[in-house]
């Protein structure tokens, strides 16, 4: 169903559960939306089988960081590191395991898994300190993964090759593999495995958990932003520089039109616990009381569910940043969820 985005900027973000009376209802609706998203974003292609390149290892404190490669659709590699603690002993079933995906930063994975990071970014490092097995990956522009001759983030080279895909659907599906790469390591958990990350990260985190259910909890840090109350919607469409989300909404946009909502997206992922942040100075996503208002809808689907233990959702007052105290939180609810 398209909204005109007018209208939501007066009057709020869509019920979610409007009109729905019983959970055949809702799960009719749910598939209408994941229909509506693939059909916007893309396939999600089949995957390449894993195949795993170690290509180095050191001996950090109280971890190993392996330095590692594995295929992807379309002849792509990933480079990742992987985390290995040392200082706790695995669970009866392995450890628990997260897919850390890192912000909107040239550096990739080196900024949250390295102790050079910048401050409030290294969650990587962080989840491996507490004993979480920890896969992070380099996103497409990002990283190792930047094209010959471009900057960071810059997408163009994507869509040359890709001109009816998107890179929305291109890193789902790459998060996916890395799903399969953690899945297979014989001293993980499978079925205590999450997704972590803020920003750019932070929305790749929950668009992979309302697509892959192996992610038994997803945390997403000022990477909520829905389209009601943006001052820039046309962040999700294309642009020539620096990076194009999703091209084929742009004709949407052009018409005062939407084919979705993003907590419509977010609910994908229930009832899988879910802990969001976001922050009412944030000047990259600014309309935070759009924001809140989606989490509340979000809130709403989790206790009619009979799961509003499994959402969390925190409003502060800082930027766009995830301060220690949030991540502490998020630590504690991912334990929770993983370590039980």
């Amino acid at each position: 169903m398209a909204y005109n985005l007018s209208q939501l900027n007066q009057t709020g973000m869509p019920p979610l559960l409007q009109g729905i009376e019983n959970i055949t209802q809702w799960e009719e609706k749910l598939a209408g939306i994941r229909r509506t998203w693939l059909e916007y974003i893309g396939e999600l292609p089949q995957r390449e089988p894993v195949k795993l390149q170690v290509r180095s290892q050191s001996k950090q404190s109280g971890h190993t960081r392996l330095h590692v490669a594995y295929d992807t659709v379309y002849g792509d590699t990933v480079t990742a590191y992987l985390l290995v603690p040392e200082a706790q002993a695995p669970g009866p079933a392995g450890y628990p395991a997260m897919l850390a995906l890192h912000p909107t930063h040239e550096l990739g994975k080196d900024d949250i898994a390295m102790s050079s990071g910048r401050k409030n970014r290294i969650y990587a490092l962080e989840l491996v300190e507490r004993g979480y097995v920890v896969l992070v990956p380099d996103a497409l522009t990002a990283g190792e993964r930047i094209y010959p001759d471009k900057p960071a983030f810059n997408s163009g080279p994507f869509y040359e090759q890709h001109p009816g895909w998107s890179t929305v659907a291109k890193n789902i599906t790459d998060h996916m593999q890395g799903m399969d790469v953690l899945c297979t390591l014989d001293y993980v958990n499978p079925s205590a495995i999450g997704a972590i990350g803020h920003s750019f990260g932070g929305y790749n985190s929950y668009f992979l958990a309302g697509i892959d259910k192996r992610v038994k909890a997803v945390v997403s840090s000022c990477g909520f932003s829905p389209f009601t109350g943006d001052p820039y919607p046309a962040h999700w469409s294309y642009r020539n520089y620096p990076y194009t989300h999703i091209p084929k909404i742009s004709a949407d946009l052009a018409i005062d039109q939407i084919p979705f909502e993003f907590h419509e997206i977010a609910a994908l992922c229930a009832p899988v616990p879910f802990f969001n942040y976001a922050a009412q100075a944030d000047t990259i996503f600014p309309h935070w009381k759009a924001v809140a208002e989606g989490m509340l809808e979000l809130s709403r689907l989790y206790g009619w569910l009979g799961k509003a233990d499994r959402f969390r959702s925190y409003l502060g007052d800082g930027g766009h940043d995830f301060p220690a105290e949030i991540r502490m939180l998020a630590y504690a609810f991912l334990d929770d969820w993983l370590k039980q």
